[in-house]
Parts: C-alpha cells; sequence; structure tokens
C-alpha cells in the first residue's frame, strides 16, 4: 500500500470527521500553548545557553548542560528535583529504579489503579521469578483495582494504605494494553489527597507514560512525590534518541539515582555525550508535538466512529494520555490496521507487521512502527498483544498532518478487507 492508494471515499469520510473536530482542536491548542510557556519560562529562569548543549564523556562530572536540564524539569513537572539520563533504557528502567526509592526490605508497594503494565510486572516479581526484582529484594507488592466505573477504588485504597508495611502507591496514569480509561489530573489529585490523610509518610509515585502535557497541571503539581517518564515518548518530543526522567522530592530522585549509577555515586556521574541539545529542543518541542498526537488521536476515533468500529476515547471525549484504544475483533483487522499504520509512515513504509515475541510480554505482540526513532511512541505506532479481543493501541504523530495520513491508510486497508 502507498499513500496514493487511499480510497476516494476514504477522503469523503476523513472530511466529515475533521468538521467534526474543529472545536476539540481549539481545546488542544490552548493546553499546548499553555505547556509551551511553562517550558519556556523555565528555559529562560535557568538561562539556557550554547553551553548547556555540549556534551561530556568520561565520568561525566560538571556537565552544566545535564544540571540545568535537570533543574528546568523540577520546574515543568512541580516538583523539587529531577534526575534527566540517557543512561536509563527506557520508561520501565526509569520506572523500576523510582520504585526501589520508594520501599525497604519488608515493606510493600501498593499499585491502586490496578495490575501494572506489562513489563513491569516482571520487574516487580509479579510474573516471573527474575534475579534483581523488587521481590527478590524482599519488597512486597499490593493491588487495589479500579472502581466499576473505570476510577479509583478511593474507599478500597483507604482501607489498604491503612496495612502498617505499605510504604509507597504507585498510581499508573496512561490505560498501557488494558481496557480502561487514563486518569486524570484531579483523579490523580484526590488518590494524592486520600493517601496524605491516612499516612503523611507513604510515598506517591506517578508512571506519567504517554500523560505528559495532556493538561495543563502535571502530577507533581498536585502533590505525587515522584512522577516518572520516558524521554522517547511525550517529553522527548520526537527529538530525544533514548532516556527518561525521574521527577519529585530530593530525597526520592537521590535514591532513585542511586539505583540507575550505584550508592554514593548517584546524580553526579553519567556522561551526556553530546546528547544535551537533543534533550533541551525536545522539551521545547514536547507540548506542540503532543498537541499533535493528540489530534491524531482524535481523529482516529472519529474514523472508527464512521466504521462502527469500538474505540476509546469517543473523538470528542476528554484526554489525559495520548493512546486511542481501538477493538478490532479479529486478527486479520488487527493485522489490516497495523499494515495501514505502517504504510502510512515516513520509515519502513515498505514493511509488513508480523506478530513475535516481545521481551517482557506474555504472548505475541504485533507492532506497527516505522520511526526516526526505535521504538518511539511519540511518533504514529499502533501495537497490542495478539489475541481476544484483538484491541489495538494507537499513539503518537509528530504532525497531526503526517497521522491523519497514516489513520486513512489504516482505513483504507480494514476497508480492502
Amino acid at each position: 500500500m502507498k499513500i496514493s492508494e487511499i480510497k476516494p471515499e476514504v477522503y469523503e469520510m476523513a472530511k466529515r470527521v475533521q468538521e467534526k473536530l474543529g472545536g476539540r482542536f481549539q481545546e488542544i491548542d490552548l493546553v499546548a500553548e499553555h505547556n509551551t510557556r511553562k517550558v519556556m519560562e523555565a528555559f529562560q529562569n535557568h538561562r539556557v545557553s550554547e553551553a548547556c548543549f555540549a556534551g561530556t564523556t568520561g565520568y561525566g562530572y560538571d556537565d552544566l548542560g545535564r544540571e540545568t536540564l535537570d533543574k528546568i524539569y523540577a520546574d515543568v513537572f512541580g516538583t523539587e528535583a529531577a534526575l534527566v539520563r540517557i543512561q536509563f533504557v527506557n520508561g520501565t528502567h526509569a520506572l523500576t529504579a523510582a520504585m526501589f526509592s520508594l520501599a525497604e526490605p519488608g515493606q510493600k508497594i501498593l499499585a491502586v489503579t490496578g495490575m501494572p503494565y506489562d513489563t513491569l510486572r516482571t520487574a516487580i516479581g509479579i510474573s516471573g521469578d527474575c534475579f534483581g526484582s523488587l521481590k527478590f529484594y524482599g519488597i512486597d507488592y499490593g493491588q487495589v483495582d479500579l472502581a466499576p466505573d473505570g476510577g479509583p477504588d478511593y474507599d478500597a485504597i483507604r482501607e489498604a494504605i491503612r496495612e502498617k508495611s505499605v510504604a509507597g502507591v504507585m498510581i499508573q496514569r496512561s490505560r498501557g494494553y488494558e481496557d480502561r480509561r487514563a486518569l486524570s489530573i484531579r483523579e490523580i489529585a484526590k488518590i494524592v489527597d486520600t493517601v496524605k490523610k491516612v499516612n503523611p509518610a507513604i510515598h506517591v509515585m506517578v508512571d506519567n507514560c504517554y500523560g505528559e502535557f495532556t493538561d495543563l497541571e502535571e502530577p507533581g503539581d498536585v502533590g505525587a512525590d515522584l512522577t516518572v517518564g520516558s524521554l522517547i515518548k511525550n517529553p522527548g518530543g520526537g527529538i530525544a534518541p533514548t532516556g527518561a526522567y525521574i521527577a519529585g522530592t530530593k530525597e526520592l530522585v537521590e535514591r532513585a539515582a542511586m539505583r540507575l549509577t550505584t550508592p554514593g555515586i548517584g546524580g553526579e556521574c553519567g556522561s551526556s555525550l553530546g546528547n544535551n541539545r537533543l534533550l533541551f529542543q525536545g522539551l521545547f518541542m514536547a507540548p506542540h508535538v503532543v498537541a499533535q498526537a493528540l489530534k491524531t488521536a482524535c481523529f482516529c476515533a472519529g474514523m472508527m466512529e464512521e466504521l462502527g468500529i469500538e474505540s476509546s476515547p469517543g473523538a470528542l471525549d476528554p484526554r489525559s494520555d495520548i493512546i486511542q484504544m481501538v477493538k478490532l475483533a479479529s486478527p486479520e483487522n488487527m493485522k489490516r490496521f497495523c499494515l495501514g499504520i505502517q504504510a502510512g509512515a515516513p520509515v519502513d513504509s515498505y514493511v509488513t507487521p508480523e506478530p513475535w515475541a516481545m521481551p517482557g510480554y506474555d504472548c505475541p505482540v504485533i507492532m506497527a512502527a516505522g520511526a526516526f526513532i526505535q521504538g518511539s511512541s511519540i511518533e504514529l505506532s499502533a501495537d497490542g498483544p495478539f489475541r481476544e479481543p484483538y484491541t489495538v493501541y494507537m499513539q503518537g504523530g509528530l504532525t497531526y498532518e503526517s497521522g491523519k495520513l497514516g489513520i486513512m491508510m489504516a482505513v483504507s486497508a480494514i476497508l480492502e478487507g
């Protein structure tokens, strides 16, 4: 398939959908404008200069850019301190380091938004028996499921945190590979308030992956002790080549830094290897790029509504992450959707996605991603476990125009079937 082969009826469908989305797009642009101002003010307050873009090697001592970027992330995410490092291999790595900062052996971390994302289950010790997991080091795990309406079960959370061993609470903001909605900042704020009223000593960590810059505030602004995310998702703006961030209290951020490097070294080491400019530029672009991804997701929802295919959120619904869940109901439609997304990519558009045994998952996963940066979820991609009910999770779009074309390719592929 090529973009030139998009069916005329798909263009007509796209025109109808876009006309419905005008007001929603204006709302998204207002959020992007607010967050761009916040980022710009942080850049100016910390006197970003060309000298910040110089990289370091070896131990990475006295890295002006790295130290300045940490301060900027802390400001942007409403926290005391931050750790922004290319040494984090992915978001799961940063989340694991953050969880180790929450509890000691014999204490418990409580997930209050149901089962965590697949790759975290092995790191925690819920599944598998990996050397070095939290379970391996004697840190226990507990779980509170979401309420029937898909939101937090505040009464159950209140009861569960009364257990003396609970030292940390974990919130997953995004839906992950689950049929649930993303949590709003207001809901996260209410969880934090619920926890702190029962026991102020319990630390609250938010997995912020896919959620950055989708709202006017971040978890740190509403009292979360730690906020964690990946740089090849929202805050990297499609430019950061790798890495992740942890933002929070000074004590917890330093604990996490000692898990990333080693006790006694913490965040003092870690060369940036010439990547500082890309991390600064990615954060600068992030609010705008996230807006493009949100518009692409809204357009996808609208197109699925035209086809009579169930998806979530709806085209005009509020959004707290960039993910669009599409229930394709059959393996054939799942493959066709992913084929269309792949064919609409600027990179590897000729590749046919097939299910494969992806590390960290307990079943084959199909993934469409023609990205400039491998695995970048802020670039247009679609993936999901290749099992019933054959649900695909679409996210990203560096520009709305290119994301729109990718969705149109996916719709054309489904119609051809």
